[in-house]
């Protein structure tokens, strides 16, 4: 499929112009060069997409043997988002970095995503197309919610999942969508100030300029035509049997993470929460050799269960 597909149907997720997608890839690439190496772009062919995955690493001579990692962007990004992550995952372990359908990024969606099981067929259809059969999922933000999502509908590939502040524990409430306008606001702030906007608004973004650049251009080049995902009920996290793992932020603007932190536990056996200091919705970036050191931990921990 043509990475100059721009626009397929009106109701789905689309670039503006060609102009803006290239724009916006471009910005990509430039936050995906801080990364580990992509060693190998594939597009997999699902019901839903021509789904765009990169392959990072191991550098580890016994890596390629143990259990992959599978990474899923936040919502209105692309997998370059996890450059803070790869050099560390991929060190150890294969990695895959996954563009989800419907975000900007280089899949090209035909059919939506995001009733929970259409998005579980899609992940697990991709997983199939790479030939993995079981895997590490981690997820951050919206790619939290397929996560745990892909744990309570479609579990049978999972090894583990560790959700990264994720999606899919409360409802999204107008309190997100302003920590989201006042960051994409403050992004265009003269520099000078941008480090103690990012103090105050918990959006480390504001300093990493390849992230920002790639925010700011992302919001110009992409329209979102993607309803926000319902939160598991009680029963449906009950019914969880995969290792469950979650980073929460403390200061998280999209849940109320020492809530959580007792909830899950109760209703996922087994599960671990931790909820970091310092921290609001970006632990994979302002807090990411923590972040980092712990997904290896659990997926280690797992494997040698």
């Amino acid at each position: 499929m043509p990475e100059s597909a721009v626009r397929t149907r009106p109701e789905l997720g689309h670039y503006v112009s060609e102009t803006l997608r290239d724009r916006y890839l471009a910005a990509c690439d430039a936050a995906f060069a801080l990364g580990a190496p992509v060693l190998e772009e594939l597009d997999v062919e699902t019901s839903f997409a021509t789904t765009r995955v990169y392959r990072h690493g191991p550098a580890d001579a016994e890596a390629p043997d143990r259990t992959p990692v599978v990474l899923l962007h936040g919502a209105g990004s692309c997998s370059a988002m996890w450059y803070t992550a790869t050099p560390a995952l991929s060190a150890e372990r294969p990695v895959y970095a996954i563009d989800t359908p419907g975000d900007a990024g280089r899949s090209v969606q035909r059919e939506d995503i995001h009733r929970p099981e259409h998005s579980a067929r899609w992940l697990d259809e991709t997983l199939a197309g790479l030939g993995l059969d079981r895997v590490h999922l981690v997820g951050a933000s919206y790619g939290g919610w397929l996560a745990l999502n892909q744990a309570h509908l479609r579990p049978e590939r999972l090894a583990s999942v560790t959700a990264l502040d994720p999606g899919g524990l409360e409802k999204v409430g107008p309190r997100f969508f302003v920590w989201i306008f006042a960051g994409l606001f403050a992004s265009f702030a003269p520099r000078r100030l941008r480090p103690r906007l990012a103090a105050l608004l918990d959006q480390p973004v504001l300093v990493m300029p390849e992230l920002r650049a790639m925010v700011q251009t992302g919001a110009r080049a992409w329209r979102t035509r993607r309803p926000s995902p319902l939160p598991l009920s009680d029963e449906e996290l009950a019914a969880v049997r995969v290792p469950l793992h979650l980073v929460l932020g403390r200061r998280s603007p999209l849940m109320h993470a020492q809530a959580q932190a007792e909830r899950v536990p109760r209703l996922v056996p087994g599960a671990r929460v931790v909820v970091l200091d310092g921290t609001g919705h970006g632990p994979w970036i302002d807090r990411a050799e923590e972040t980092n050191a712990r997904i290896l931990s659990f997926a280690a921990e797992v494997d040698g269960r």
